[in-house]
């Protein structure tokens, strides 16, 4: 089985060979989306351990494979998110307010507290809505691809899942459908190692989920998910080789994920935590900051600016959002019809007390 593509060494250097050479401030701007998803995830758990917003999905850990994706795609592609991917929408410019408005499902919520919590969406910024239902958004990004590929815009869609979504039939009807038709589309794995309860193990017979991209007639490669030079240069060359019509990529993020499936979930129940303790010598934040102390000149006191600049900036998002009100009781019955039915209509007098 090949070694997954790294680029930072231990040492904090990074790889001339396949290194993919983004600037210092590109750089900076990756390790502050990473830290600012590491620190929004700290938070929200606490809030909602307060009971002040009701469910979140963490993605302790695999923060690389997350922002560094969404760095290597072009402002006009998209991306379909699975359900822990909060670092890509801010990438994609949603502002921390507006996501957790959608948190607490309040009146200044886009989506007027309608959606599950935590599955946040932003149109302008090309990032669809996540859902909690494991696989069904690889249809749907294959079906924006297509689109893509039939209007010739040039452009390309990002998709995340995990590996419990390589046991799906929407991951097959996706990736089938992909080969077939060579749409300009990038999976992304990310192999956590855990669906849940379920260890990638008892997932697959595959040496690698990367390899099941063959059978669809399309490369599949594996990389080093706590990595995040090394899966913005896959993520990027997959992107370019998609728009210029060489077809998809399969791309798996080996990573782990090193907090609980959710705030409903206690993952000492079926996992050791000396499994844990393993990939957590190799946490992304940790690995990445080595590689800036390495080659800017990153040092404690610009780490600690970084994360109060951060923290800051989510406690007036919070305050912010926790000042709105709930959202009125007429937008139970709007934005479904262009025009509202009768019956819908009489539905709404009757909440508001008119008859």
């Amino acid at each position: 089985m090949a070694e997954p593509l790294r680029v930072i060494r231990d040492d904090g250097s990074a790889d001339p060979a396949v290194n993919p050479k983004l600037s210092e401030a590109e750089r900076l701007a990756l390790y502050g989306g990473m830290m600012t998803e590491r620190i929004l995830d700290e938070r929200m758990l606490g809030l909602q351990r307060q009971g002040r917003i009701g469910f979140y999905g963490p993605s302790i850990g695999q923060e690389a494979a997350i922002v560094g994706a969404a760095m290597a795609m072009a402002p006009g592609d998209w991306i379909v998110p699975q359900y822990r991917e909060p670092g890509a929408a801010l990438v994609r410019g949603m502002p921390l307010k507006d996501m957790i408005c959608q948190f607490l499902g309040n009146a200044d919520d886009p989506l007027h507290g309608r959606q599950m919590p935590c599955h946040y969406v932003y149109r302008k910024g090309n990032y669809l809505s996540i859902s909690s239902p494991v696989g069904t958004q690889i249809p749907h990004a294959v079906g924006i691809a297509w689109g893509m590929r039939i209007r010739g815009s040039g452009d390309a869609v990002l998709v995340y899942f995990g590996d419990g979504a390589t046991s799906t039939q929407d991951f097959h009807t996706g990736m089938n459908f992909a080969g077939v038709f060579r749409v300009p589309c990038v999976f992304l794995c990310n192999n956590n190692q855990w669906a849940i309860s379920l260890p990638v193990g008892r997932q697959t017979a595959s040496a690698t989920l990367a390899e099941k991209a063959q059978a669809y007639g399309f490369d599949g490669v594996r990389v080093d998910g706590m990595d995040a030079l090394a899966v913005y240069g896959a993520v990027r060359e997959a992107a370019a080789r998609a728009r210029s019509g060489g077809g998809p990529t399969m791309v798996e993020a080996l990573t782990y994920r090193l907090g609980p499936h959710s705030s409903s979930d206690d993952p000492s129940r079926y996992r050791d935590e000396a499994e844990a303790a393993v990939w957590r010598a190799r946490d992304p934040l940790v690995l990445f900051r080595r590689h800036l102390e390495a080659t800017t000149g990153w040092d404690a006191g610009r780490e600690a600016g970084l994360e109060r600049e951060i923290g800051d900036a989510i406690t007036r998002a919070v305050a912010e959002a926790e000042a709105a009100p709930r959202p009125a009781i007429d937008t139970m019955f709007t934005d479904v019809y262009e025009a509202m039915p009768p019956h819908l209509e009489e539905q709404l007098a009757r909440a508001l007390g008119r008859r």
